[in-house]
């Protein structure tokens, strides 16, 4: 009895073998399907792969070995001699910014850096008073503020007179508001 199943079994699948498969299938399609990845396209990939991290942390080994060096100038500069000041005159020195400042008193300087923000104040003339664009800070001429958000006076650098008669203005040394070089 087993075998008479076994056999009929048989039958039914020699008779599917030898029938024609219906449905989207052609004769020919496996060799016109687009390609895939191929392990030797993987190999590549994985190669490329493995140089381009290799040569990104080498990028990086030798952007930190270089040293981020911050070219500014000096603090200490010379800003002429004092006759090139007029009396009552407020002058700028944009590059180093500092404001030169010559009363009846003396000469001072004061560093042209808002105290609320770091903007760069804006001499008045008419008003006689400096103004902060960037928030409205406003400092009297010697520095000292009287409205807006900046919570403290102007910073005013150290001036000497250096030997050659010049005004040597050291930026790194900040002085009291009663620091006049009297001229």
């Amino acid at each position: 009895m087993v075998d008479e199943i076994d056999v009929r079994y048989l039958k039914k699948i020699r008779e599917k073998a030898t029938t024609e498969v219906s449905g989207p299938y052609k004769p020919g399609a496996l060799l016109d399907h687009p390609k895939t990845i191929t392990r030797r396209s993987l190999f590549w990939v994985s190669w490329l792969a493995f140089w381009g991290l290799v040569s990104m942390w080498s990028f990086a080994v030798v952007r930190y070995l270089v040293p981020r060096v911050s070219y500014e100038p000096s603090s200490l500069f010379k800003a002429g001699k004092p006759a090139d000041y007029a009396m009552g005159s407020v002058t700028l020195i944009g590059a180093r910014k500092v404001w030169i400042v010559r009363e009846e008193k003396g000469i001072y300087a004061l560093i042209a850096v808002c105290t609320h923000l770091s903007c760069q104040p804006l001499w008045l003339e008419q008003e006689q008073i400096f103004k902060c664009p960037c928030h409205g800070g406003q400092f009297y001429k010697n520095g000292v503020n009287f409205a807006g958000p900046p919570p403290r006076p102007l910073d005013r650098a150290l001036v000497t007179l250096a030997d050659d008669g010049r005004l040597l203005v050291d930026k790194s040394q900040i002085v009291g508001l009663e620091s006049i070089l009297p001229v």
